[in-house]
């Protein structure tokens, strides 16, 4: 295969997982695919395919980070499209990270489905806001829980009485 053809493979493999977690979300089969890592085992096999014939300029360009480094991996095609998947990969574990973390919180789907589609394209934004999002959902779902009485996160008897309330 060309390193063009094994570019264009690493996203087209990571899309139908995408295409799930966005437009899919309540089906079951998403929640088991979105648990499970193997999903970016095919990509990561084309980030080797491609990087295993520039593996000294990559072992270069990651050992002793530099600007200058990187510039001339990327300026390998094998290279580029090797930092391409490794992104790709990287980018749909972030995702499915982020599909879990919502089911569980209970964000809606009509939150999350566009906040995916910003983690696809631009994942530092994407992952930057669900993270405020997430913060916000945590504290409110802390203000809304009262604790049990007698539970480690209750307040002191004598605070509970003073407060009106009983043991």
């Amino acid at each position: 295969m060309t390193t063009t053809t094994l570019f264009d493979l690493a996203f087209a493999l990571a899309a139908p997982f995408w295409a799930l977690l966005i437009l899919a979300p309540g089906w079951r089969w998403t929640d088991r695919i979105a648990a499970s890592p193997l999903p970016m085992v095919p990509v990561l096999a084309v980030y080797l395919a491609l990087a295993v014939p520039v593996f000294p300029e990559l072992w270069a360009a990651v050992s002793r980070p530099g600007l200058a480094g990187f510039q001339e991996l990327l300026r390998l095609g094998g290279g580029a499209g090797a930092i391409w998947a490794q992104v790709i990969a990287w980018d749909l574990f972030l995702g499915q990270w982020m599909y879990r973390e919502a089911r569980e919180l209970g964000i809606h789907p009509l939150v999350m489905g566009p906040l995916l589609v910003l983690t696809v394209l631009l994942s530092p934004l994407g992952v930057l806001l669900f993270l405020g999002i997430r913060a916000g959902v945590r504290r409110r779902h802390r203000l809304t829980i009262t604790p049990h009485p007698g539970s480690p996160d209750a307040p002191p008897a004598s605070v509970a009485t003073a407060a009106g309330h009983r043991r």
